[in-house]
């Protein structure tokens, strides 16, 4: 029998630590046969100072040791592949979506070529080339699309088969597809970014990113949110590598695996700075964990 992952265990929120010239960003995570596989944005800057973004993966069976980060994406300013949204089990494969975020004249920030696409695994680990997701619907042309970053893929909670793209343009804007190819716009609503969606019950929960923290709305159809309690922020005020920003909240539903019965949220921080300063350096992964994504638990504290 698997041994209960013991998350008292952890002396620190950090999973992967960021540095002067490294960010890990953007976390997204698949519990699978009893391995996590954590997807994340890399930064890296070079000696020369060129910066560049990479969707990477590392594993760990227990949360306290992580493998070295793989490169799934190759080097390009000009797409910089990153911000894993989630992976999804679509037949027989795994979908992961994720984002280009180009800056191919060292832009601070991704230009209006920012689009958002899938890629394919049999495995978790070796994935296909990236592919765009025509999710204005295949008439819109790719240059009309505009700029969309922070994919997340969900299956409808009442319709078996009908999947849900979230994504940041206009707050958070949502597509429907039947095979993941073919997409009709739904409509958008007002949100931060880096959108996670849980259903819970007969309603979405949706986690999001404004200035700083992690919101949270409910609706019951897509159409209709509510925003549900406060701004999440953990242990940011006791800690200087958050104290920036803390943001990009994922929460994985781990309360039917009998080792972890909780949810896992996974986020990132920047600081002491906030990322306006430090942007590709220092961010780290952090860890946090609920029994009722109200109250909320991390070594060393509790809200």
């Amino acid at each position: 029998m698997k041994q209960k992952i013991n998350l008292d265990k952890l002396c620190s929120p950090i999973l992967l630590k960021g540095s002067e010239y490294t960010a890990y960003r953007d976390p997204a995570v698949v519990y699978f046969e009893k391995v996590f596989y954590l997807y994340y944005t890399l930064v890296r800057t070079e000696a020369s100072g060129d910066v560049y973004s990479y969707t990477a993966m590392s594993t760990s069976s227990d949360l306290l040791h992580f493998s070295k980060p793989v490169l799934l994406t190759a080097k390009d300013k000009a797409l910089n592949f990153s911000s894993p949204g989630n992976v999804i089990r679509y037949h027989d494969k795994w979908i992961l979506c994720l984002q280009t975020y180009p800056r191919p004249k060292g832009e601070k920030y991704a230009n209006n070529d920012a689009r958002i696409w899938t890629m394919k695994s049999d495995n978790l680990i070796d994935w296909s080339a990236p592919e765009i997701l025509m999710v204005k619907g295949n008439n819109v042309p790719v240059a009309e699309m505009g700029r969309m970053i922070d994919p997340y893929l969900l299956e409808d909670k009442d319709v078996a088969g009908k999947y849900w793209c979230f994504y940041k343009q206009d707050g958070v804007s949502m597509s429907y597809s039947y095979d993941l190819k073919n997409w009709t716009y739904f409509g958008h609503s007002n949100s931060g970014e880096n959108v996670c969606v849980l259903t819970k019950k007969d309603e979405y929960v949706l986690f999001h990113s404004p200035k700083n923290g992690i919101g949270v709305m409910k609706s019951k159809d897509l159409t209709d949110w509510a925003e549900s309690g406060k701004t999440i922020t953990l242990g940011q005020k006791d800690w200087p590598w958050a104290q920036g920003r803390l943001t990009a909240g994922f929460v994985l539903d781990c309360r039917e695996e009998s080792e972890i019965g909780k949810y896992l949220m996974f986020f990132h921080g920047t600081g002491p700075e906030d990322e306006s300063v430090i942007f590709d350096t220092y961010s780290c992964i952090g860890l946090a964990w609920s029994d009722d994504l109200t109250t909320w638990n991390w070594p060393g504290g509790k809200i």
